[in-house]
């Protein structure tokens, strides 16, 4: 199996076959949306680029950030074995898009983590 997998109080659940995902959620404070680009890769989670709409509140660009079409866009180039999603009351849920079409990972009790399929 490929594709990006899900664990959470539920069980193991394949979100997408697709090897290529984006995450993206508002900011509690500022209300401005943040977005990340990720690809599995060799068993691993690699963050290819970062972009969010503004800055302020701890969420301020790197330096090498680059504005483009309104949106601080840069490359992290760093790769994770899994993804936490901590969740709040308090803030809209995380949304997970693939090819151009997004949904929101439905709030449960406690965290979800995101990894490559086994």
């Amino acid at each position: 199996m490929s594709g990006l997998c899900a664990v959470a109080a539920a069980g193991l659940s394949l979100l997408t076959s697709s090897d290529d995902f984006t995450l993206a959620w508002t900011h509690s404070v500022e209300k401005v949306e943040w977005r990340e680009d990720w690809r599995v890769e060799s068993g691993r989670l690699h963050l290819h680029q970062a972009s969010v709409m503004g800055s302020g509140a701890g969420m301020e660009p790197p330096p090498e950030a680059v504005l483009r079409n309104g949106r601080w866009v840069w490359h992290p180039g760093i790769a994770q074995d899994e993804i936490v999603l901590a969740r709040s009351d308090f803030t809209a849920d995380w949304r997970l898009c693939v090819d151009g079409v997004c949904g929101e990972l439905h709030k449960e009790k406690g965290q979800t983590r995101l990894r490559a399929c086994p």
